[in-house]
């Protein structure tokens, strides 16, 4: 799969953009605010139908203005995919594929897989655990419909449930008969997504550590662990356990929505014991082995978007970098600030490459 080109109006500080891509690799360069990273989430925006940092819609329209519109073509399986998605102020977004508009958005998902790397990634170790739960669920959601389905349905119950906590907080008033209906359909729901949950870590972890091993020289021992309460209780029976301490709290303090990722270099927390530049290379090897997890399962390629990766680097694991983009990837976006850097990496390859230049949400071809 590859994005053949396009058209941005009005989405954060780009104006208006038209842009035809090179079906390997893409490099943006230019100063810090001068749009890069902008075109990249523009490109996560038509993979997921939102921001690759969550920013609401209504902030993501230009200043002064009242709407976006991001259009984008894709080559998919040898078929043209058309793409356009729009919003304006006070208003219902849209998102079409081919002329034809979607009633849900989570049927766009998984269409067209993306996997970003970005320096906002640092989250994933410093952050909550609700950042580790989102990063697994927007992977799974790539290439399993019924996991995405069951998702949603989980938090409504769930959310439902917390209602009647909180009520019973100001009312007094139990609703026990709810309360065991709630019960049964967050423990069905619960189940399936700890399931699939369980199977994704249990198949990412060995492509994680060849590619943890691959970037830094085998120089540390590193491990990823799925936490969750279910992981050896029943949960409908643990729900059971914990209705007073819930009734207490008014809020549901066990399930799936409490579950966490265990990450590790050398036997201690990576958050802890981590330099900057090993939770770099942790995480670009967690992108880089979910890119080849979700090939492996959907057969697509990914877009693999990599946002100003290479600061705090040194230059062995930068080459190591190199090496696995020009060998395992697809059609890769990259931005860096540092246009010589990119030159470099440029240098010697033997595949087709764009190179742009980028200056307040303006981009001109020179290579």
């Amino acid at each position: 799969m590859f994005l053949q080109n396009v058209k941005i109006t009005n989405f954060k500080n780009i104006e208006n953009a038209e842009l035809i891509f090179s079906e390997k690799l893409n490099c943006f360069t230019g100063n810090n605010g001068s749009g890069k990273t902008n075109l990249l989430d523009a490109l996560h925006y038509l993979s997921f139908t939102k921001s690759y940092f969550n920013t609401s819609d209504s902030l993501s329209v230009k200043h002064n203005e009242t709407f976006f519109v991001i259009q984008g073509e894709f080559i998919r399986n040898e078929k043209t995919e058309n793409i356009y998605c729009a919003y304006e102020k006070d208003k219902k977004k849209t998102v079409k594929r081919n002329d034809k508009i979607y009633k849900r958005f989570s049927e766009h998902i998984g269409l067209l897989p993306i996997v970003t790397v970005s320096p906002s990634d640092a989250i994933l170790v410093t952050g909550t655990g609700e950042e580790r739960r989102k990063y697994i669920d927007s992977v799974i959601s790539q290439y399993d419909k019924e996991y995405l389905y069951e998702l949603i349905k989980y938090n409504k119950i769930l959310s439902q449930r917390n209602r009647l906590l909180k009520n019973y907080l100001t009312s007094r008033y139990f609703d026990a008969d709810t309360i065991s209906v709630y019960n049964e359909q967050l423990s069905k729901s619960g189940l399936k997504i700890h399931k699939k949950r369980k199977s994704f870590i249990t198949d990412l972890i060995p492509i994680f550590n060849e590619y943890y091993e691959t970037v830094s020289g085998k120089n540390e021992t590193v491990s990823i662990e799925y936490v969750s309460h279910l992981n050896e209780n029943n949960f409908l029976e643990l729900l059971h356990q914990t209705i007073e301490k819930d009734k207490i709290s008014g809020y549901t303090g066990k399930g799936i929505h409490r579950d966490d990722l265990a990450l590790n270099i050398n036997n201690f927390q990576l958050k802890k014991a981590g330099s900057q530049g090993q939770q770099k290379t942790f995480l670009i090897a967690l992108k880089f082995s979910q890119f080849q997890f979700i090939k492996n399962v959907s057969k697509v390629n990914p877009l693999l978007l990599l946002d100003d990766i290479f600061d705090k680097f040194d230059a062995q694991r930068v080459s190591e970098i190199i090496k696995l983009t020009n060998n395992n990837f697809g059609q890769i976006f990259l931005t860096d600030t540092n246009p010589e850097r990119v030159k470099k990496i440029l240098t010697g390859k033997n595949q087709n490459f764009k190179l742009f230049h980028t200056e307040n949400g303006s981009f001109s071809e020179i290579y």
